[in-house]
């Protein structure tokens, strides 16, 4: 087996455009190739098409005295099944086909989770702001995966795998990770993607839209701070901005 790498990064000892990139999180992982049929689009057929985990390229990204508008434009795709709680998932896609595989599932009858964000961006001269994914080249799923669930899943289009070691032991998100995320779309506050943190000062916000949630605290201005969550299967992280009022030591 392949030498695994980090998320987000190509393998450097791979030439070929149709190998998965591969992951190491917590243990060995890797992404199960998606099977493309003749009219598929994928690296295969698009030479200018990137493989996912890349970042979306969004200049001009602000957090502090954003408008309203950015809390339009967060709103994430995809419900949570009723009942008993399924595991969470992660899938792995091309890179700007997060919202074609997560409609793709959906219509499946999965139940996919795309969290999105708004971010300002500057093209031609102009800054406006659009809807981006908070995990680019991520959506999340929360459906029990068996051997046929598996397979009807990679059969969306835009899909490059899904996190795990086949089938049988795909990757698990922590069903906090996921509410906490959640949580902050759900509040609207501007958000903005975070180098993966690890280690600061954790707190419990106490008040407010976000009230119950821990993460790690980034001083942002006198008044204001920066709350950081992780989603540590994928080492990516995002901030969300709280008064120092609505916080206490964890």
């Amino acid at each position: 087996m392949r030498t695994l790498g980090r998320p987000g990064q190509r393998d450097a000892t791979s030439h070929s455009p149709q190998s998965p990139q591969a992951f190491e999180i917590g243990g060995r992982l890797r992404v199960e190739r998606v099977e493309r049929s003749a009219g598929a689009v994928g690296p295969a057929k698009r030479q200018d098409e990137t493989e996912g985990g890349e970042a979306l390229a969004v200049a001009g990204v602000e957090i502090l005295g954003a408008s309203a508008e950015a809390a339009e434009l967060s709103a994430p795709v995809g419900t949570a099944p009723s009942g008993p709680r399924a595991p969470w998932h992660v899938v792995w896609t091309h890179s700007h086909c997060e919202q074609l595989v997560c409609d793709q599932l959906m219509a499946r009858g999965f139940h996919p989770f795309l969290p999105r964000m708004g971010a300002w961006s500057t093209r031609a001269g102009r800054r406006r702001l659009i809807s981006v994914p908070m995990f680019p080249g991520y959506v999340f799923l929360n459906d029990a995966l068996d051997k046929a669930a598996h397979v009807e899943a990679r059969r969306a289009r835009g899909m490059a795998g899904i996190l795990g070691e086949g089938w049988d032991c795909p990757a698990r998100v922590p069903e906090a990770e996921i509410q906490a995320i959640r949580q902050v779309v759900d509040s609207r506050l501007p958000t903005l993607p975070r180098p993966y943190l690890t280690e600061g000062r954790q707190v419990r916000i106490i008040a407010g839209p976000l009230a119950g949630l821990e993460g790690i605290l980034v001083k942002a201005r006198p008044e204001k701070g920066l709350l950081v969550l992780s989603v540590n299967l994928l080492q990516r992280s995002v901030a969300a901005e709280v008064d120092w009022t609505d916080v206490a030591s964890a």
